[in-house]
């Protein structure tokens, strides 16, 4: 049986802003958050889009702490903490849980390739045994794409019969409609919740029974995706799909991550915004006007965001 207070709906993995000292900018962070909230997101904190792997435990424990200080509802949080090292992994979890998160998306250790399923699963067990609170939500992060090291119906029918309050839904950022298909199929009637890792596949999700989605758009279009979310049964239903794909597929003609820290900039007026940690690179001028060129054509707007009052570097 499904647990109604769990978190379901759109939420974004938060681009994380720096300064120039390429430190994370947690007034800058704390103002986007609060914006994304008030567009109707839930804060996936520390994903993909958050360039999470470029924040040490310590870095990504204080952005969390700078929100919970600022009265953002935890409730409404899903923090990645997914690390290669489960020490690192238990850590970041236990903050999370014992600060009232809805939940934590984990992903699997990524830097071994071909491990068995046993190790998989012994690196999940361990993490839930340490941690040892009820309270725990885990949401595994299926991105073979990325990770290449993924999460099969079979280790998920392990995990939920070891640990069925622990293992509540997963991500699925494979962009393979088919495999999600097969994990909503095997899974959702018993509770487990599917949310898929883009926008473009909202409707069926909704319409197989999904639980929402997690999404780098929703940094930058949160509201028009949650009213999909909400309206999925709606007439309009496909013509509001259409729209988001359009506005997805313009965002996204560059590299993600750069490229939703250019249109945040533009929308805010904060140039400061388009840093990105190394390996990554920012848009060059010419790419960033192209894409916001591209969203203005289309009469994308981000209303109420505007630049955060920051401290000095």
């Amino acid at each position: 049986m499904k647990d109604s207070k769990r978190i379901k709906g759109v939420l974004a993995p938060v681009c994380t802003p720096f300064k120039a000292d390429l430190s994370p900018d947690h007034n800058r962070f704390v103002a986007q958050c609060q914006w994304m909230l008030g567009q109707g997101s839930g804060l996936a904190v520390f994903g993909t889009n958050s360039e999470a792997n470029s924040l040490s435990v310590n870095e990504r424990i204080a952005l969390l702490d700078s929100l919970l200080m600022a009265g953002v509802d935890p409730a409404r949080m899903m923090p990645g903490t997914g690390c290669c090292a489960f020490t690192d992994t238990v850590r970041l979890t236990e903050h999370a849980v014992k600060a009232g998160c809805a939940g934590v998306l984990m992903l699997p250790p990524f830097y071994y390739k071909d491990v068995p399923e046993d190790g998989l699963f012994r690196n999940f067990a361990e993490v839930i045994e340490r941690v040892g609170d009820d309270r725990l939500k885990i949401y595994l992060y299926h991105i073979p794409p990325v990770a290449v090291v993924g999460i099969t119906p079979k280790l998920v029918e392990r995990l939920m019969k070891r640990y069925p309050k622990a293992i509540a839904g997963m991500k699925d950022s494979s962009g393979d409609w088919k495999n999600t298909k097969t994990f909503l199929d095997a899974f959702a009637k018993d509770g487990f919740d599917v949310f898929v890792g883009s926008e473009s596949f909202l409707l069926a999700n909704m319409r197989n029974h999904g639980a929402g989605c997690i999404s780098a758009t929703a940094n930058v279009n949160p509201a028009a995706i949650d009213k999909l979310y909400r309206e999925w049964q709606h007439a309009d239903a496909e013509a509001q799909q259409a729209q988001l794909d359009v506005i997805r597929k313009t965002t996204g003609q560059y590299v993600m991550i750069p490229a939703l820290k250019a249109v945040i900039a533009h929308y805010a007026n904060d140039p400061e915004w388009a840093t990105v940690r190394p390996p990554l690179v920012a848009l060059t001028e010419e790419q960033a006007k192209k894409t916001v060129d591209g969203l203005l054509k289309l009469g994308f707007d981000m209303p109420g965001l505007k630049k955060a009052e920051v401290a000095a570097a």
